[in-house]
């Protein structure tokens, strides 16, 4: 009897210490009874918050920690523990006076109760002991030896679940596609279900996602019922929904904060694509904040609905925006051992005309200091320099007109294209992940090389493509899909042909571990030309492997067709794929291991026959605000005369 009662006084010592935050659902036998889950005091005369306290600075204080599963327990709570202890985290660093090691224990008895309300354990007890005694039983103003021995122990308990899940209110069955949302139920929110806390709070924003999205703007959970029974082990949820008044949307508010507004306050409200009238729908918003943020002209755009849906049932909206300085000047970088460096620049001017239109100009530099032959001399260069005009909200808020010209000198050891290039057109953007693109593109063109001597060519024809993108991250993604076809139908009027170049490439990236520290990345790229033989083609529009994008320790555009003479030419097929395996061994550092290949065909089919070209090598990747920088080293496994032994690559952003 003795020992049961020193059990349940210890037990309710640690839940008082614990009123300030959420009480603990303590292990000892007891009826059904309500719990703070929710920061809401039930019983017990309420402690300040010794964090919550004015830190008292005093002598450094040290102490060293350990953790154990309570006589009997399971061990799992020492993982929890350790997972989630303030005191586990900072065990060995100097703390302000004892005052600090007092209120770091204090809070660690809420930060453990909460994690292990999250594993839905609410029969838990945490004993956390400084020298000896009950941290909780410590007046605040205790003074602690210079170094100081604590010990936490932990009994996580079983693990409760729902005998009853209720959202009193549940809004009905979806009627549009695009407004089904997650219910409660399917987020694990459901009788025989593990009652965990986090899964509870979900449970009530998801009922509220529901409800706005059928149109009831000012949707809320009024309140919460949450019961534990000890016995059974079970928890009894009921969430309480308001859904309020079906609202659409009102006038829109705009309110231009910079300095000197340049931007059309009426077309900015065009952009949103949001009109007076409509359904209230949050997605709606989210898409015009998207729309807005894509223009790149706003460094702060704030869209925020009215606190109370007017009694005829509009909803206002206020914007609030900020423009961005007009003129952006970058530079960027990149290096190989066989292609040498190679620079760029642009000078962007924002708004040019007060409706977000972009005049961007470039200058690129490459084949500094490489493999070939007096690559320091400047006529052996590549240099572009060329000239966008983008006009967004062309017909639609998300369809841009979009108008480049440029000029190209592209050297290399295969050939060199000279020419003039002008494509004009549109760009749309149909959801988040699907954008497409119709150009119309000309060009003037002189290409050279050692087989086919010098030509010439006109083209005129279209480019289309559809682009799909599910990444999470652009620069260092590591889950999601990306997928593009581009097809490019042209006419050359020198030789008199009706050409096609079509591409398709997908990419597929898989995080293996919860924290993605560790990703599969895969890419296969297919390439095929029709309407012309190779000797009636530019150099340039033929297909090539090679390089720090494709089939790395092989030299850039270096794998293609070998004829009779020894040269290499680029062929009417292309088949490519690359496989990575990305690990993080820091916060910041990161190894990647890879291993490349190509195929260059003569035909339009791939001819597998053929000599396929393989490269593998590992790499390093440092985490910048930018992207990763990347330094790839790779080896030729099949490379021919030319081919480096082995390829350094430097850039900005994973390779693929």
């Amino acid at each position: 009897m003795r020992d049961t009662q020193s059990t349940i006084r210890k037990a309710k010592t640690v839940c008082a210490a614990l009123a300030a935050g959420m009480l603990a659902a303590c292990a000892f036998p007891q009826g059904a009874q309500a719990f703070d889950l929710f920061g809401v005091h039930l019983w017990g005369r309420k402690k300040a918050d010794p964090a919550a306290q004015t830190d008292v600075i005093g002598a450094p204080k040290y102490y060293k920690v350990d953790v154990a599963a309570a006589a009997g327990a399971a061990p799992d709570g020492v993982k929890t523990v350790r997972k989630t202890s303030s005191l586990v985290a900072d065990a060995g660093k100097p703390v302000s006076g004892s005052a600090g090691v007092l209120g770091k224990a204090r809070g660690d008895y809420r930060r453990i109760l909460a994690a292990l309300y999250a594993q839905g354990r609410y029969g838990g007890v945490i004993s956390i002991t400084i020298n000896g005694r009950e941290a909780a039983d410590l007046p605040f103003d205790t003074e602690l030896p210079d170094k100081s021995t604590i010990v936490i122990t932990i009994d996580s308990g079983p693990q409760y679940r729902f005998s009853q899940a209720v959202v009193d209110r549940q809004a009905p069955p979806a009627s549009n596609r695009r407004d089904e949302v997650t219910t409660p139920q399917e987020a694990g929110y459901a009788a025989g279900d593990v009652a965990r806390s986090t899964v509870i709070l979900k449970a009530g924003q998801l009922a509220v996602n529901a409800w706005r999205q059928q149109g009831y703007a000012k949707a809320k959970v009024t309140g919460r019922d949450v019961v534990a029974d000890h016995r059974s082990r079970t928890v009894e949820a009921d969430i309480h929904v308001e859904a309020g008044r079906l609202a659409h949307l009102g006038e829109l508010k705009l309110h231009n904060v910079s300095r000197k507004p340049r931007m059309d306050s009426a077309f900015v409200a065009w952009m949103t694509g949001l009109e007076p009238g409509q359904e209230y729908d949050p997605d709606d918003l989210a898409k015009a904040r998207k729309r807005l943020a894509r223009l790149d002209v706003f460094r702060v755009v704030n869209l925020r609905e009215a606190d109370e849906i007017r009694p005829d049932g509009s909803l206002p909206l206020h914007l609030v925006v900020q423009e961005r300085p007009l003129h952006r000047l970058g530079a960027g970088a990149a290096y190989s051992t066989f292609d040498g460096a190679g620079f760029e620049t642009y000078w962007l001017h924002r708004n040019l005309f007060g409706r977000a239109e972009q005049l961007r100009f470039d200058g690129k530099i490459k084949n500094i200091g490489g493999k070939q032959s007096n690559s320091y001399n400047p006529k052996n260069y590549s240099y572009l320099l060329g000239a966008t005009l983008t006009r967004p909200g062309v017909y639609t808020p998300d369809t841009d007109f979009i108008a480049s010209l440029r000029a190209e000198r592209e050297v290399l050891d295969n050939y060199t294209a000279e020419g003039i290039y002008l494509h004009t057109g549109f760009t749309h953007i149909f959801s988040d992940e699907l954008s497409g693109r119709l150009y119309l593109n000309a060009a003037r063109t002189h290409t050279y090389d050692d087989y086919f001597g010098g030509r010439d060519f006109t083209t005129i024809g279209f480019l289309g493509g559809l682009l799909y993108d599910s990444r999470d991250d652009k620069t260092d993604a590591h889950r999601g899909l990306y997928g593009e076809l581009v097809v490019t139908p042209f006419y050359e009027a020198n030789y008199g042909n009706f050409i096609t170049r079509a591409t398709v490439e997908g990419r597929g990236y898989l995080a293996l571990d919860k924290q993605a520290r560790l990703v599969a990345a895969a890419r296969v790229r297919i390439g095929a030309i029709t309407g012309a033989q190779a000797a009636e083609l530019p150099s340039n529009i033929l297909f090539f492997a090679g390089g720090g994008g494709s089939v790395r320790g092989y030299g850039y555009r270096n794998i293609g067709i070998r004829t009779p003479t020894g040269d290499i030419i680029g062929g009417r097929s292309l088949v490519e794929g690359s496989a990575e395996l990305r690990t993080m061994v820091t916060e910041s550092v990161g190894v990647v291991g890879f291993v490349d290949a190509g195929i260059v065909g003569e035909d339009t089919t791939p001819d597998f026959r053929q000599d396929t070209k393989v490269g593998v090598g590992f790499g390093l990747r440092y985490k910048t605000g930018l992207g990763p920088v990347r330094l790839d080293i790779a080896k030729p496994l099949n490379g021919n005369k030319g081919d480096p032994a082995l390829g350094f690559y430097i850039g900005i952003g994973q390779a693929f």
